[in-house]
């Protein structure tokens, strides 16, 4: 029997990945409905160009659709979907590497400052300064700052911040060990701190 559109509303992503397995076309459209938006959110804020980020993020879900028989039940399949995904950003951005890192008469990058400040220890302090500015809605100078950054760093601080991603998580999604996501993030924090307030004093 088909499944009715909206009846898989209430039913896990294990479950409608159960179902999609089986080749039900609904069960693929309702992970599509589930996931598009925070995809494309992600991405967006990785390659910041609309048009673009339609593009990879199709292409995720054609990757995620052709492979979901492989996806293991026993992981979060949101964190699958968000390696996918992120691999077809850092993948494009590798590719158009010294457009994408800096920004158009940037004085920011490569500086011996910023180069400096990926070695420097961060206070728990600075953190949690920098923290509450993250998790508000991040505004057009902590974005532009944000795109400065090394694709890794950017993507670590895109989960934390944006996604709401643990630490875990995001070393999962990332493929990283969980001490080197947390040395990203201290990295692309301290870096973003001289970045804003290098903009304020300006």
């Amino acid at each position: 029997m088909p499944i009715r559109p909206g009846s898989l509303r209430d039913k896990t992503d294990q479950d409608v990945v159960a179902l999609a397995k089986e080749g039900e076309e609904e069960a693929y459209r309702e992970l599509i409905r589930r996931y598009e938006r925070p995809v494309f959110s992600l991405i967006f804020r990785m390659v910041r160009n609309r048009e673009l980020a339609e593009d990879l993020s199709q292409e995720t879900f054609v990757k995620v659709l052709n492979a979901v028989q492989s996806y293991r039940p026993e992981f979060k399949f949101s964190s699958w979907v968000f390696k996918i995904a992120n691999n077809a950003a850092i993948d494009h951005i590798r590719k158009r590497e010294l457009d994408t890192l800096s920004l158009e008469g940037s004085p920011h990058a490569d500086t011996p400052e910023l180069i400096e400040a990926t070695a420097l220890q961060i206070s728990e302090r600075g953190e949690s300064q920098l923290d509450e500015v993250a998790n508000r809605e991040l505004g057009g100078t902590i974005e532009r700052a944000i795109e400065v950054l090394r694709p890794e760093y950017r993507a670590c601080i895109m989960l934390r911040h944006v996604e709401g991603r643990t630490y875990e998580e995001i070393a999962e999604i990332l493929n990283l060990p969980l001490g080197t996501v947390k040395t990203y993030i201290h990295r692309a924090r301290n870096e973003l701190r001289i970045l804003l307030r290098e903009v304020k004093d300006e």
